[in-house]
């Protein structure tokens, strides 16, 4: 389930690119698979990190494939083992609402990141996010959960301080919207409640056989209501 757009990344054959914050490695694993890069993911989570190096072993290795391969750490977004001008393409998915100081999250990315280098961030939209909130304390007081809700306005705009040229905006996740409000509805009954364990079982089944029906809804849905606001930048070159 992928939240970023990669076509508007643009990889190419020889990138070094960053999944930050990779979670189980989704969006990693998608750009590993979609050109020959030099992919690293790294979070905060070790546990995280061992999940996303199964994922790559459940599929065929293509790591002796010159120029591709991959390599994960366990990391800081505030304090980030590379040297400036790294990466070619950077992915922060669903994460910088979970850092307090996110500012400084984004002046890691800055520096890390090339002169005409790709970044990819995606936040939960807030309107959506703001019911999760009112409907449940709980959904963002667990440990490691949400600090903040994002408008997306403000969220570019201390992007662009940076130094980063803004180019692309759009929603995800349309159809997840309701089911996020559903386990806020009965979060202590968010693993047993029937229409939630439903709601579920539709969204596994729309990710796995990708109906043209649902995807029709979810291109009718993701301006609505989509659950994430995804925001693309280009580092400006240096002259």
């Amino acid at each position: 389930m992928l939240t970023v757009d990669l076509r508007s990344l643009g990889l190419r054959n020889g990138d070094r690119v960053l999944d930050l914050g990779c979670g189980e490695g989704r969006h990693l694993h998608a750009m590993y698979y979609d050109a020959k890069v030099h992919a690293v993911g790294v979070d905060l989570g070790f546990d995280d990190v061992v999940k996303t190096r199964q994922g790559f072993e459940r599929y065929p290795d293509v790591s002796a494939n010159e120029g591709q391969s991959f390599s994960l750490a366990v990391g800081n977004a505030l304090s980030l083992p590379f040297e400036d001008d790294t990466f070619d393409k950077i992915v922060c998915s669903e994460v910088l609402e979970h850092i307090p100081d996110y500012r400084a999250a984004l002046d890691e990315i800055e520096r890390i990141l090339k002169p005409g280098g790709t970044l990819a961030v995606s936040v939960p939209r807030y309107w959506p996010e703001w019911i999760c909130w009112k409907l449940s304390p709980e959904y963002h007081n667990t440990p490691g959960g949400h600090v903040r809700i994002f408008n997306a306005g403000g969220l570019q705009r201390d992007i662009e301080n940076t130094g980063m040229h803004f180019f692309r905006r759009h929603w995800a996740h349309g159809l997840h919207s309701p089911y996020w409000w559903l386990k806020c509805l009965r979060w202590n009954h968010r693993d047993t409640w029937l229409p939630i364990r439903l709601y579920h079982r539709f969204l596994v089944w729309d990710l796995m056989k990708r109906p043209l029906l649902t995807r029709i809804l979810e291109k009718f849905f993701d301006p609505l209501m989509g659950k994430s606001v995804v925001l693309y930048f280009l580092k400006r070159p240096t002259i």
